[in-house]
């Protein structure tokens, strides 16, 4: 049986340029062997954390919300791909919301030294990160790399490789720039294809 990805789209335009790079990439992952799906954050219907600490005694969010429906897809799954724009040198709003709603992940690890993971399954939890900036500065990744690397942290998937885009501004439709499509495919692919080393 194939390995599971989960693929996580941060935009809003589920036919934008971030979108299609996470197209192709959980192409790549499927091509590879692996069982995909693809979740679109602005199809989400949840509420931002609202720290009511019910997660710090329990194994689960006390608001009942689509969240409830993607905990246990997090623990099962074996890869995740995230894809998103920077937007104001950050991630998007509704995903950083959704980020922060694994607060259940957080607590169950650090508070109660029950992680949902288990060591032997942590080594095998792999991530891809795929992000796009309009702008061409050398720091507009850095923010953005430590809100992931942070999430990835706390759901037990270790950062294994990354795909990070920028001057969209002038690329504008990646459609118009193959070798953009070919690398998150390869970058799909190949963690498809990871090993326990």
């Amino acid at each position: 049986m194939g390995k599971k990805v989960i693929g996580i789209l941060g935009s809003p335009l589920s036919e934008g340029n971030t979108a299609k790079l996470l197209d192709r990439a959980l192409k790549g992952a499927e091509d590879a062997g692996c069982t995909v799906e693809k979740i679109e954050v602005a199809n989400l219907d949840f509420e931002s954390c609202m720290e009511m600490f019910f997660c710090r005694d329990h194994d689960t969010c006390i608001m009942d919300d689509d969240m409830q429906k993607l905990y246990p897809k997090f623990k099962e799954m074996d890869y995740l791909i995230i894809a998103t724009p920077v937007m104001t040198m950050g991630i998007p709003g509704k995903l950083k919301s959704m980020i922060d709603r694994f607060q259940v992940f957080f607590m169950a690890k650090y508070m109660r030294k029950e992680p949902f993971i288990s060591k032997e399954r942590r080594k095998e939890r792999k991530a891809l990160f795929i992000c796009i900036s309009g702008m061409k500065i050398p720091e507009v990744f850095v923010g953005v790399k430590l809100t992931i690397r942070a999430f990835f942290d706390i759901i037990d998937c270790q950062y294994s490789d990354e795909l990070l885009i920028n001057d969209m501004d002038t690329i504008r439709d990646v459609a118009t720039h193959p070798d953009l499509l070919e690398a998150a495919y390869q970058k799909g692919y190949l963690l498809g294809k990871s090993v326990t080393e």
